[in-house]
């Protein structure tokens, strides 16, 4: 018979066993969610490689522009046809974007990427190669198609597969693999210049280093093409086509969705409605606004202010632009290399941010403080008078104020738009028109950026660079007054449950 000494031993064992046990289920839940949260961010990083060759196709020109419009090594350009051969890729862009969600929806996201990537091959041969002003305008717009594609999908694909508690950050992948691109871009393009003396000299086989800066793009196409054969497709994309079990097996395999059954009939139920079983088309997009849904007009006037504060300017035309405050071709791109590694850490912050202070915070805040740094950007480039030979005559103290409040504007907007406006566009739209309505925003950010891409050469040596930095800064303070009286927060919010409550 046990005493109670002993029972108290048996108890105390018990407990202890027990307690081992509950630690040993910890620790092994605690590695499976590791494993799954592993899994989550490597394919999300892959998904978000299109981000990557978007920022260098788009900044490799930077250091090509010059010699580009030469009439030595290049095609003999005036200011205007100079900022179109820049500008022409951003066309692409907008086909692209417009009809991403259409081709998304019938091949699936990785196919469209794995299109994307093939076209950025294509055109960065031929663009590198071509001795035709047709020709490489042309190739231009294909490679910009790629851009459009990567640009609408990427973000929409990652958003797909990611928990809404983590959403924007896995989403803000996708900037901060822009911010990657353009940083090897001008790493690629200031090694060139410097091993050949200047963008416009031969290279290797005889070749102008201009010409390689773009026909280097081709490797990161390539590579791209094969990752995205590691990806799985997305489950609202396998809902969408029926295929239920296989989108059962990503969100609990990828994702870690411990009510796979629940997220799927969520799912479905938002594509159930008698409207969802009609085919989606862009006619879905109308409303009592002006002719669209309130929620079309949001994300259109978002991107149009987003642009339109000239950020892509700097990203472009950065290099110019020191050399026009009298700064060499090799100071001027290393000048750009540090911008964009800053530009990187400055995503870094905006990615930790995101879904911490939420998307109209971070857009309030960051536009507030843009307007502030172009308006002192502006005051300063007025200083200076413009020479026959192309230069801006500033003293000392106005070049540097100036450039010092030009990298804080860019950083700022790095830190806030550049993230945000990415995932505002891929989760903003109620599910049932998601593709459409991510294409028109999409699409309508690339020709806002074409716009302001292709009339600042014009604007530049017409009204002067501190007029046109005016500009931008009334542009920024509209931004920041729309994000307080009209942007809607999405922060935590369940893509099934995004609802148009603007009509």
């Amino acid at each position: 018979m046990l005493t109670q000494y002993d029972r108290g031993l048996l108890v105390g064992d018990e407990v202890h066993h027990r307690a081992k046990e509950n630690i040993m289920s910890q620790q092994t839940q605690s590695q499976i969610d590791g494993k799954l949260k592993g899994k989550l961010i490597a394919v999300c990083t892959i998904g978000a490689v299109g981000g990557f060759l978007f920022g260098y196709d788009t900044s490799v020109i930077n250091g090509a522009v010059t010699a580009i419009a030469s009439p030595d090594s290049g095609f003999a350009l005036s200011s205007t046809m100079s900022g179109f051969s820049v500008s022409s890729a951003l066309l692409g862009c907008v086909f692209g974007a417009w009809f991403a969600g259409v081709v998304a929806d019938r091949m699936g996201r990785i196919r469209v990427l794995e299109l994307a990537a093939i076209l950025f091959v294509a055109a960065s041969l031929v663009t590198g190669l071509t001795t035709n002003f047709t020709i490489f305008i042309i190739f231009r717009i294909v490679g910009g198609l790629g851009v459009g594609f990567t640009s609408a999908i990427g973000p929409a694909y990652i958003s797909e597969i990611s928990p809404a508690a983590r959403r924007g950050f896995f989403t803000s992948f996708q900037q901060m693999a822009i911010a990657l691109g353009i940083i090897a871009s001008l790493v690629v393009n200031d090694i060139y210049v410097v091993a050949s003396g200047g963008a416009e000299m031969p290279f290797w086989m005889g070749i102008d280093a201009w010409r390689w800066m773009l026909v280097t793009t081709a490797l990161p196409g390539v590579i791209m093409f094969f990752l995205c054969f590691a990806l799985p497709e997305t489950p609202r994309y396998l809902v969408m086509k029926g295929e239920i079990a296989k989108a059962k097996t990503i969100l609990i395999d990828v994702i870690g969705d411990n009510n796979a059954d629940v997220t799927i009939a969520k799912i479905q139920k938002s594509f159930q409605s008698e409207e969802n079983e009609k085919k989606v088309s862009f006619r879905e997009l109308r409303g009592k606004t002006f002719g669209l849904k309130g929620v079309v007009w949001i994300s259109i006037i978002f991107v149009l202010l987003a642009q339109a504060n000239g950020q892509n300017i700097i990203m472009l035309y950065d290099s110019s632009l020191w050399n026009m405050l009298g700064f060499s071709e090799q100071a001027s791109l290393t000048i750009a290399v540090v911008r964009a590694t800053l530009a990187a850490v400055a995503t870094v912050v905006g990615m930790v941010l995101i879904d911490r202070a939420g998307r109209r915070n971070l857009m309030k805040y960051g536009t507030l403080l843009m307007t502030v740094f172009l308006g002192i950007t502006a005051i300063g480039f007025g200083q200076g008078q413009l020479s026959a030979d192309g230069t801006l005559s500033l003293s000392i103290t106005w070049t540097w104020i100036s450039i010092v409040c030009t990298y804080a504007f860019f950083l700022v907007c790095c830190a806030t738009t550049n993230v945000t406006v990415w995932v505002i566009i891929s989760e903003i739209f109620p599910n049932r028109i998601r593709a459409k309505g991510e294409a028109v925003a999409t699409a309508a950010n690339w020709m806002f950026n074409f716009l302001i891409t292709t009339i600042y050469p014009p604007m530049r040596d017409g009204i002067g660079l501190g007029w046109t930095y005016g500009f931008y800064t009334l542009m920024a303070l509209l931004g920041f007054f729309f994000v307080v009286k009209f942007l809607p927060e999405t922060n935590g919010v369940e893509l099934e449950d995004m609802k148009a409550e603007l009509k």
